[in-house]
């Protein structure tokens, strides 16, 4: 059963930074890509970045210049360094690993951007 767990969620200020971390109980090479998801209150989940197995990433517009995705291949972690967050950034984070049309879920950090 593949396990992903996400930490460093938490209350930060407007213009602050957070960064994001997710471990994955197998492989990343395993997957075609892992990533970041976030739900907001009343809003459907949506993409903020993955990484797929080449490295290329993809980056929802609202995260493009501020969010960047990484992953340390040897821990099989998956980071998100979020910088100059705004209220509306505030969420709770899913990783997510995907094979073909499966996507694994973990069980979300929550994130919190007062104004």
């Amino acid at each position: 059963q593949v396990q992903l767990v996400e930490s460093g969620g938490g209350l930060v200020h407007a213009g602050g930074s957070l960064i994001l971390s997710c471990a994955v109980s197998e492989n990343i090479f395993n997957f075609n890509d892992v990533g970041w998801y976030r739900q907001a209150p009343g809003k459907e989940r949506g993409l903020v970045a993955v990484v797929n197995v080449g490295g290329s990433t993809n980056y929802a517009d609202s995260a493009k210049g501020r969010f960047t995705i990484s992953r340390d291949n040897a821990k099989n972690t998956v980071y998100l360094q979020m910088n100059s967050l705004k209220p509306e950034d505030t969420a709770i984070y899913y990783c997510t690993a995907r094979i073909l049309s499966r996507n694994y879920w973990g069980q979300g950090t929550q994130v919190t951007v007062s104004s």
